[in-house]
């Protein structure tokens, strides 16, 4: 097993169909750039997919579950068993994401790549166990070069499952106890930043607790040097979920399906992926702005701009979900309205 395919190029985007979808909307009912960022997600697509009107009815996504060894710093708000207790909600259909991909009539995966609280076969998780738990980083790296590689390849496995349902869309989700933490320590690394910018409430610290986030960050960040190797920070600092959504936005690109990134820990590992193959950033639309610290920070770094603003900070994959019919809508309006030929009207 080996990195080498990560840095393999990603998808051509077409030129051609992008300037044909541009010279359709300029011929649509409307004023010019009227419908937005609607418009400008359509003609995505549309050289994306290499056709002039696109489509994304079909939606894979794929929550990533897998338990922290900083958990024992005391940085969440939750026990670490509820990280297996998640998947098995996750898998019986009554989490928010379960929710919402049936809303959407999305495919849904789970993949539990190590809990402490291992909940064993279920329906429609696959078991892709790394081992219980990361390493606590604070005392050394999170995961051994194998357990790295391990954890990319599984997210690329994600990419290859979806590719072969014939997903038009691929949003990632992810789920363990103290991930906000590992997520702002990769944030740390990767932009240099202060943990005390970056590390955040999570599921519900209150100031001391922030606080005390920052702190065990801090001492994690002390024990390497200040660089700007991706791959190097994931391992020292990152969650095995983490690198497995890292190694999902790689492979979904190669694949030619666009990415919608979720919110602050997904951003995170958007970051580290195109950090590490930077063509990976134009297969990504973002979905929404978390109201986790450190969050603007990251999209700021990969100039985004997400749809939606509405306060959330659950993850799962759940903003994504719900940015959705967004794009959908998007498409239908590129695809479906009259040119001013079509319905008589005059033009500018």
């Amino acid at each position: 097993m080996s990195h080498d395919w990560l840095t393999e190029p990603c998808f051509a985007i077409d030129e051609a169909s992008r300037l044909r979808a541009l010279e359709h909307q300029s011929q649509l009912t409307k004023p010019p750039g009227s419908l937005g960022a609607l418009e400008a997600v359509a003609v995505r697509l549309a050289s994306m997919q290499h056709v002039t009107t696109p489509a994304v009815q079909s939606v894979w996504i794929s929550v990533f579950a897998a338990d922290h060894g900083v958990a024992a710093e005391g940085v969440s708000a939750f026990p670490q068993v509820v990280t297996g207790e998640m998947i098995r909600n996750f898998a019986s259909g009554g989490a928010a994401i379960s929710v919402l991909a049936r809303s959407l009539g999305a495919m849904l995966e789970v993949v539990n790549l190590g809990t402490v609280n291992d909940p064993g076969e279920l329906p429609n998780v696959r078991r892709a166990i790394i081992a219980a738990q990361t390493n606590n980083f604070c005392e050394g790296p999170a995961m051994s070069a194998l357990q790295l590689e391990r954890a990319l390849a599984a997210g690329a496995d994600s990419a290859q499952l979806a590719q072969e349902a014939g997903a038009k869309l691929f949003i990632g989700g992810e789920m363990g106890i103290a991930n906000t933490t590992s997520a702002a320590a990769l944030a740390c690394g990767l932009l240099r930043e202060s943990p005390g910018a970056l590390a955040g409430a999570g599921t519900g610290l209150d100031a001391a607790g922030i606080q005390h986030k920052a702190a065990v960050i801090e001492r994690a960040l002390a024990l390497y040097p200040s660089d700007d190797d991706a791959l190097a920070w994931l391992g020292r600092v990152g969650g095995f979920e983490i690198a497995a959504l890292c190694g999902a936005y790689i492979g979904a690109a190669q694949r030619g399906i666009p990415v919608l990134v979720d919110g602050f820990i997904t951003t995170a590992a958007a970051l580290a992926a195109v950090r590490i193959n930077p063509s990976t950033r134009d297969w990504m639309f973002f979905a929404h702005r978390s109201r986790e610290r450190g969050h603007a920070r990251l999209l700021a770094a990969l100039d985004a701009d997400p749809l939606l603003d509405l306060g959330l900070r659950l993850g799962e994959g759940s903003g994504a979900a719900t940015a959705v019919p967004l794009m959908r809508l998007a498409c239908e309006l590129h695809s479906r309205m009259a040119t001013f030929a079509q319905a008589g009207v005059s033009g500018a």
